[in-house]
This record gives structure tokens, sequence and C-alpha cells, in this order.
């Protein structure tokens, strides 16, 4: 089975060039030293990049996801879904960047599906392997669920049955699973982080827990030892929802409420039961919290409604705040609506010196909620609009916002093949 890119996005080999050039031109400010070894790239020596975008659509409560490949990113077309692979569900799409291989998985089972890229620009099955096995029955939430540690080795991370599952990419075979009892907390939901951490030879998963649509007051993070596969659940109750997080120029790692935990603290009035949205600090090389720091994110930032931390370059960060001129707040306010209005400003700061977080005006207000995706070495982050009928790619690396790609639909999942 076969996948093209649609030909209603081809351009030009003069403009594949010149996008190609100015994706290439600046570096990433994030580095490649904690990525894993690329493996072999079928298209090894072929210039013009290849993304594949997995965006989800719903219709009448159902799901459909489509797997779409261009090698073109241009902001006046929306990407078509025409041609693309059709997969039942919510589809995520996983995988090492730039090796041509995507690892397609989907919430209507538990089976993962490898694809590689020919020359031809074609995705070709190249084996799967199921996870039913360990229990699992479906596959859903975030991209980054699946860490890759090498060509033979990643980790699905599976909160309904609270495990990490070990598998062999290379292979599509199961290897083991460690078993996580902590991950669960009794009458609450479990959720990923949507932007994990590497720090050397260890992976880090912050956690964050919902009892409906009330944040848990409780704080965790999963550490990984790639080394010798061993993991631990840590955990910190004097805030929750603390999903999101970056490692700061002194090498710790500072963590935060993510934007739906700061949208649930702000409809909630003075309600004392909802948690503070918190930064806090924790070590990876002693896996604690250092129990000494702990700060209110509004008070970083002039007291609005403050959530979600993103890498910035060099160990420094971005908050996401509430702009109220953008989206007022009413007495019926949802939390998970106002997390998802494109109201949002980005603030930078560096948790390590100890400073305010600073608005950054170049960068337009967005949705609270973002995930960061790399295409050819620039940042980009993600906005949900039009009624999350529609995902759009923005510039972050050179704090523009301008438009990168759209399409219909939700994407949760983006990867590089080429």
């Amino acid at each position: 089975m076969s996948l093209k890119p649609s030909p209603f996005l081809r351009t030009s080999a003069r403009l594949l060039t010149a996008l190609a050039l100015a994706f290439t031109a600046a570096c990433s400010d994030d580095g490649d030293d904690n990525k894993p070894d690329a493996g072999t790239n079928p298209d090894a020596g072929t210039t013009t990049p290849m993304y594949a975008f997995v965006a989800q659509v719903n219709v009448d409560n159902a799901s459909t996801s489509y797997v779409v490949l261009t090698e073109t990113l241009d902001p006046a077309t929306p990407l078509s879904l025409t041609n693309a692979t059709q997969i039942n569900g919510r589809a995520l799409g996983s995988g090492i960047s730039k090796t041509g291989s995507i690892f397609v998985s989907s919430s209507a089972g538990a089976t993962v599906t490898r694809y590689n890229l020919t020359a031809s620009n074609t995705l070709e099955k190249a084996g799967e392997v199921s996870f039913a096995s360990k229990a699992v029955t479906t596959i859903g939430e975030y991209q980054n669920q699946f860490q890759f540690v090498s060509e033979t080795k990643a980790y699905y991370f599976d909160g309904r049955n609270s495990q990490i599952i070990i598998w062999n990419p290379k292979d599509m075979t199961l290897t083991n699973s460690i078993s996580l009892p902590e991950m669960t907390i009794a009458g609450s939901t479990l959720t990923f982080a949507s932007n994990p951490l590497r720090v050397g030879t260890k992976v880090l998963m912050p956690l964050g827990w919902r009892a409906g649509a009330a944040v848990t007051r409780q704080a965790g993070i999963i550490v990984v030892d790639t080394t010798n596969d061993s993991a631990v659940v840590v955990k910190d109750d004097r805030c929750g929802y603390v999903r999101d997080g970056i490692v700061g120029t002194d090498g710790k790692v500072y963590l935060a409420t993510e934007a739906y935990g700061a949208a649930e603290k702000r409809v909630s009035g003075s309600n004392p039961s909802v948690p503070t949205p918190c930064l806090l600090k924790f070590d990876p090389a002693t896996n604690t919290y250092d129990k000494d720091f702990f700060k209110e994110l509004s008070t970083l930032t002039n007291g609005g409604a403050t959530g979600s931390l993103l890498a910035a370059p060099n160990g420094t960060g971005y908050l996401r705040v509430l702009d109220e001129t953008a989206y007022p707040v009413q007495a019926d306010t949802v939390a998970r609506t106002l997390a998802s209005a494109v109201a949002w400003k980005w603030w930078k700061i560096d948790p390590a010196a100890g400073t305010n977080a600073t608005l950054v005006d170049t960068l337009p207000a967005s949705t609270g909620s973002s995930f960061l995706y790399e295409m050819n070495g620039r940042t980009v982050f993600s906005e949900f609009t039009n009624n999350s009928g529609t995902t759009n790619y923005r510039e972050l690396t050179d704090l523009t916002g301008n438009l990168v790609a759209t399409h219909q639909g939700l994407s949760f999942s983006f990867l590089q093949l080429r």
C-alpha cells in the first residue's frame, strides 16, 4: 500500500528550492544533541524536504484521520486531505525526524504500523506490531507518548494501563514493559505532557490529572533511564496539572501548570479547592523536587492568568498569559473553551535567573495549549482555530508567528520524513 503526496500541493522546482533554503537558513535553537541514531534514510542525498501531517476530522462524534504527505509548505493554500490515507479514529504519526519512516497508530486499535518513504515519494508499509498482549485496546492522546531512543528501541507511555511499553521500531516487535501503578490516582484521569523532555540518557514525562473537569492537586513526572529501562514516578502535592517543562540554564528542570489548569483557576473565582497554577523545580540527577522552590505563575506575569511553559533558546522558556481584552471571561465561561481561545500571549522567562517574565510583543496571541514541532531546523507551534476545525502552524524561531501551513481538522502529530 502506498501514499502519494497530493499533486494539488506540488509547485515548481524553483519554489521548492527556495523553501528548502529558507528553512535551512537558520539552525534550531534546541540542537540535536539528544536525538537518537537516525538509521538508514532511503532518500539520502535528496534535498527536497518531505513532510507528514496527520489531521483528525470529527463528524457526528466520529473521528477520522488523514495522513497527508507534502513537499511544500504554502500558508496561502490549505493542505488537501483529498488524496491522503484515511484512518479510522484519532491517528498519531511518530518517529525520528528525517529518517524516512513514520509509525502510525490509532485510537481505533492497538496496532502500530511502520511506513517507509520510498524514492518515488510514496509511503510503503514495512511492518506492524500490536500492543494488544499488553492489554492495550486503543492508542491515543499525543504523538510524544511515543519516545524513540534509537533505531531499535522506543517507548510507548500507556496511561490506561499504567505502564510503559518497550518495543523495537526496526523489527516491529514487543520487547518488554514497565509497570508504574503510581500513574493512577483513584477518581482522576491521567494526561501526559505534549512536550516531554530529554536530559542525557533520561526521558522525563510530566503528568497531569483531572477529576472530570476539575484539576487534581497533584504534580507528577515519570523519569525513565534509557540505559537500563528503569522508571520511577515522582510526585508533588503543592499544585496540579503540571504538564509542561523545560531544562533551565542551571541544568534543573522547571515544571509549570498547563494552560488548562490556569483557565480552570481563572473561571473558578476564589474557589480554594482549585489548585493555584505554579512553577516547580526538579533535579533530574537526583529525581527530587526542590521543596524550597515554589512560585505562583501569575506573580511572574503581572497577575495575568498564566499556564504552560514551552522551550525557548538556551535554557529559557515561554509562558502563556491570557489576554482578557482579546477574550473577556464571563460568569459562564468554561475552562476548556478558555484554554482553547486564541487569546494567550507569549512571555519570555529565564526560570533559573529568578526574574519575572517579559511580553514578546512580536508574537500574536494563540491558543493556550500549543505543540512544538521541528521543520527543517526551525521550530513552529500549532494552534487550533475555527471552533477546532482548523490547525495552523506558526513560526516560533524568528518570533514572528507567521503562518507556515494550515489544514482542515485537528493535528496532534507532525513529522518531517526527509
